[in-house]
């Protein structure tokens, strides 16, 4: 009886992991330049810190991501374009959480300043200043 050879198994591997590379450029050519852009603002968005300070926000981002991905498999002109308005709509979300995010952040780091200044202020026996 004949064994395979570890060849025909790299073989075997080597065709699989072309296929799957080629399912994976495939998938990339579909998506619209307004779906990657959406996917970069929900990025973004949750680099940012979007989950903690615009959660409400983030998540519809992500659920209008969701299906504007999905309409972009749609052989049917009519669901790409309402695809792409989802996607723009997803990136609008993601920048404005991103934006909230941010603007929080700043918010926090300038009252902790502040109250670092009154701490400072008091151990030195100066009066606070509104």
């Amino acid at each position: 009886m004949n064994e395979p050879s570890f060849a025909h198994f790299r073989r075997r591997l080597c065709a699989l992991v072309a296929a799957s590379g080629l399912a994976v450029t495939a998938h990339a050519q579909v998506a619209s330049p307004d779906v990657l852009r959406a996917q970069q603002a929900v990025q973004q968005a949750q680099d940012a810190d979007a989950d903690h300070y615009a959660p409400d926000l983030i998540d519809s981002a992500r659920q209008a991501l969701v299906r504007a991905q999905a309409g972009t498999l749609s052989r049917s002109r009519g669901q790409r374009r309402e695809a792409d308005e989802l996607a723009r709509q997803a990136a609008a979300d993601a920048d404005l959480a991103r934006v909230r995010s941010d603007r929080a952040q700043a918010e926090a780091a300038v009252q902790q300043r502040r109250d670092e200044i009154a701490g400072l202020r008091r151990s030195l026996g100066l009066e606070a200043t509104p």
